[in-house]
């Protein structure tokens, strides 16, 4: 089902016109997304605008990561400019004053690095950096700000906290242009696992990511420094409940990567999976994860070439309020959307090779609760709980294990949903609008790259700033 205001937003004229008519009618910006495999320079020609009051600390990583990113950085203070000399002149690609540049230049991305605030009048220094570069921001245009996690000095703790509020709010602001506003903060040592997620959340790779924050950690075992294109060349990834919706786009997608992808779904739809595995030159695999030998089916088919990448998709809801929930519906939901995954998860473990990447699927649902849900949201909910645990235990092995949550994904599932319920839930986030399937499978796409060894045991909202939720 098209979501007919953003429809009519892409039109330049009835934009004016209801601009004119002063109706109180908010036309969603079309996103800026990118199609195909990752590239070595997702960020190729982008004006990125860099400050960092107060002498951030992670500048040094911000200079690496957007020359070789291919990234045109603006400075807005000229003490940073000795930082970026070396990797402008190894890339080609030199820093310049932000006060040098063209009158009328729209800025695709901003980058802040807050990570040296250390009370609250040094908060100060933020709102001088960003406020005067908010009315030079392209459409979907990206803002990251980097703070710091972990202090304990409580004075900094507090002003870094603050960042929190403050890009949740810069968030909001800005998605009615198709902006995006995020929050990364860094574990002291974990400074080297840093490229990876700059390169995804100022990319349009994240298109549907916003007012998040994101932990870049040491958790898990390093590995070697990973490379940027086809980086899951020659790894095996299984994807349950693949056929249809987000695990097929998602098994498109790490398909384009490089991997050899099992799709998994029920046996009733044999005929798609079968379809989307010859397609993608991998292989399908029929199995009902309710059924008692389907973990030992799973094992049985990857055999001795065991698995790099798990993604635990298959769910489904069976919605009803408390009172009047059946039982056997109860069951049902909490089996598939968590029993199922710790099984089969259990029964992977010793043909999951290490630096594995483990992703499930939550739902926005699962953290903030919904009307006539509280089976699923249980499920869900056990989900990042699960994961945060698993994490621990497989971190020595260097496998990570993540959590995805969406929020209203433009679906068959949602298209089914009564068309004003529909339409009000499509509104209520930040860019006011619905997500598509390939926004969260570039997310677990991310998540299963050799890049994202800083991110284990965390829950990624893929929710377009939905203002439901923690």
């Amino acid at each position: 089902m098209n979501d007919l205001l953003l429809e009519l937003g892409k039109n330049k004229n009835a934009r004016r016109l209801l601009g004119s008519l002063g109706l109180p009618l908010p036309l969603p910006e079309s996103l800026r997304r990118e199609r195909g495999p990752l590239v070595a320079r997702p960020l190729a020609d982008r004006a990125v605008a860099v400050a960092a009051p107060r002498g951030g600390t992670l500048l040094a990583t911000i200079a690496e990561t957007l020359t070789g990113a291919g990234a045109d950085a603006w400075l807005l203070d000229a003490a940073d400019a000795a930082v970026f000399q070396g990797p402008g002149e190894t890339f080609g690609r030199p820093a310049r004053l932000l006060t040098a540049s063209p009158e009328r230049m729209r800025l695709d991305a901003v980058v802040i690095d807050a990570s040296a605030l250390a009370d609250a009048a040094s908060l100060r220094a933020l709102f001088d950096a960003l406020s005067p570069l908010v009315p030079r921001l392209a459409r979907s245009a990206h803002v990251v700000v980097l703070g710091r996690e972990g202090l304990t000095e409580r004075r900094a703790a507090a002003a870094q906290a603050a960042l929190e509020g403050f890009v949740r709010s810069v968030a909001k602001e800005i998605g009615r242009v198709g902006a995006t506003a995020n929050l990364v903060r860094v574990v002291a040592g974990a400074e080297l696992r840093l490229p990876a997620v700059l390169r995804f959340v100022l990319s349009a790779r994240s298109a549907f990511v916003t007012g998040q924050p994101i932990v870049v950690d040491a958790v898990a075992r390093p590995l070697p420094e990973p490379p940027w294109v086809r980086s899951l060349e020659g790894r095996v990834a299984l994807v349950t409940g693949a056929a249809r919706g987000i695990g097929e786009a998602t098994a498109r997608r790490l398909a384009q990567e490089g991997a050899h992808v099992v799709c998994l779904d029920r046996p009733a739809d044999d005929g798609p999976l079968s379809q989307l595995a010859r397609s993608l030159g991998g292989s399908a695999l029929a199995v009902d994860l309710q059924d008692a030998d389907a973990p030992a089916k799973v094992v049985a088919h990857l055999g001795a070439r065991g698995v790099d990448v798990i993604v635990h998709n298959a769910g489904i809801t069976r919605d009803k309020t408390l009172a009047r929930m059946k039982p056997e519906l109860w069951d049902a939901v909490l089996d598939v959307n968590l029993g199922a995954v710790e099984r089969l998860h259990e029964a992977l473990l010793p043909q999951l090779r290490d630096q594995g990447r483990v992703v499930c699927l939550s739902s926005i649902a699962g953290l903030a609760g919904n009307m006539g849900q509280t089976a699923y949201a249980a499920s869900k909910s056990g989900v990042v709980g699960w994961v945060r645990a698993e994490a621990q235990a497989l971190a020595s092995r260097g496998v990570t294990v993540n959590a995805i949550a969406p929020g209203f994904i433009e679906t068959r599932l949602t298209a089914a949903i009564p068309m004003a319920i529909r339409e009000v839930a499509r509104r209520l986030s930040a860019l006011g609008q619905g997500g598509l399937p390939g926004d969260v499978a570039e997310a677990i796409t991310f998540l299963a790259t050799p890049g994202a060894q800083g991110l284990t045991g965390r829950t990624l909202r893929v929710c377009g700033g939905a203002f439901v939720g923690a």
